[in-house]
């Protein structure tokens, strides 16, 4: 586990096109690198891995969710109205996305996710949609993504600026191509860059009054 050093008294940290804006004492911003099957919550009474099997700090909650399914970034704070303001649909910070999908979708399959599709809670599109190769950085998966040699599989990266539940998986799932792999890359200007699976850190602004 990596332990993090203390932030300043006074922290001013902004996210990306949230309006977020902290001067609160000792406020407290987490970044962590989720692994897969590991709950976004820090108790489960079924004995399944949560956060406090990584993150041994106290009165810090996730400002967002990811799937148990799901790795990548998850932001945790101390602070209220910070947590809201980085969950909240309305203030749509931008999420990033790599996904690995079952098949290969045609130009058109990817047109839909920008154009939108409709889900049961109402249409849905990404922001920015490319198509990606696995990355050489990506670390394995625990347990893997089942290998069917007649199937194959694709990459892509999205941008979202909402985050319905489930909702990447549900929109490739309706252009054909389901899900088998989810990695949350980046929220706002805050990244995962660095962390291993399993780590994380505090988040240090780039300016401080």
């Amino acid at each position: 586990m990596r332990r993090p050093t203390g932030l300043p008294v006074t922290t001013r940290v902004q996210g990306d096109g949230l309006g977020v804006m902290v001067q609160t004492p000792a406020t407290r911003l987490i970044l962590f690198n989720k692994p897969h099957g590991v709950l976004c919550q820090f108790t489960d009474g079924a004995g399944r891995a949560t956060l406090s099997d990584f993150i041994d700090v106290p009165g810090v909650y996730a400002a967002g969710r990811l799937d148990r399914d799901s790795e990548g970034l998850l932001l945790l704070t101390d602070d209220g109205g910070l947590q809201h303001r980085l969950s909240h649909p309305k203030h749509k910070a931008i999420k990033r996305y790599l996904v690995q999908l079952d098949g290969e979708p045609d130009d058109a399959a990817i047109a839909r996710l920008s154009q939108g599709v409709m889900l049961k809670d109402g249409p849905a599109r990404v922001v920015r949609t490319r198509r990606a190769v696995q990355p050489g950085w990506l670390w394995p998966r625990d347990p893997p993504v089942r290998y069917r040699a007649s199937i194959p599989t694709s990459w892509l990266e999205l941008e979202l600026g909402e985050g319905r539940n489930r909702q990447v998986r549900r929109m490739t799932a309706a252009i054909g191509h389901p899900t088998l792999r989810l990695v949350r890359l980046a929220i706002g200007e805050w990244s995962l860059r660095g962390l291993a699976p399993g780590e994380w850190r505090d988040y240090r602004s780039r300016s401080t009054e």
